[in-house]
């Protein structure tokens, strides 16, 4: 259980309740991806089919929004395993692709949190002590294979990734996903 299925007394939230809260950090999670955090609430509650007072029921201020949604992802991207009949190579790319996405969220968490600084970097911390583990254990199934080079560290990986997706806030035609399958494809082990 995370701390989306429990109210802020500690009572677990009805079935009902916690698919109206997925699907609306699906919407804003969307939405950051597409526009960044600082997209309208309207936008937001327009994704997920709600009105903005339900919005704001379940997230009062946009830093609340952006922390469930970020804690959401983690939580989506720490629970990932290989689909039935995809290769570990798939996988891997499948999950860096998603981690990028994510990184979008994460880059403008800061000033949603109005420097906030000691809750980002516990937000930070949380999200590389989650998600180191998962990518290391995807990049060991891949190398498995084969196919993939077995010297990579998912930490060198990670920040690898992070820098790639920094360059989609200052070019206009960046292509970050571009710039990870040219990254992605150095990993392919070439003996």
């Amino acid at each position: 259980m995370t701390t989306a299925d429990t109210t802020p007394s500690g009572r677990r939230k009805r079935s009902d309740a916690r698919r109206n809260q997925q699907t609306l950090l699906d919407a804003a999670a969307t939405v950051f991806v597409r526009a960044g955090v600082d997209a309208p609430i309207r936008d937001i509650a327009a994704e997920a089919g709600v009105g903005i007072a339900t919005m704001y029921r379940h997230f009062p201020t946009r830093a609340d929004l952006v922390v469930a949604v970020f804690r959401h992802q983690v939580d989506a991207l720490a629970a990932t395993t290989a689909a039935d009949g995809e290769s570990p190579e798939d996988a891997l790319r499948s999950w860096v692709h998603r981690f990028a996405d994510f990184l979008v969220t994460k880059h403008g968490l800061a000033e949603a949190l109005h420097s906030d600084q000691a809750g980002f970097e516990s937000l930070h911390s949380e999200f590389v002590d989650r998600l180191l583990p998962v990518l290391d254990r995807l990049l060991k199934a891949a190398a498995a294979t084969g196919h993939t080079r077995d010297d990579i560290r998912a930490f060198d990986l990670m920040l690898g990734i992070g820098n790639l997706c920094i360059g989609a806030d200052t070019f206009p035609d960046y292509q970050a996903r571009r710039m990870i399958d040219l990254l992605l494809t150095g990993l392919a082990r070439t003996d």
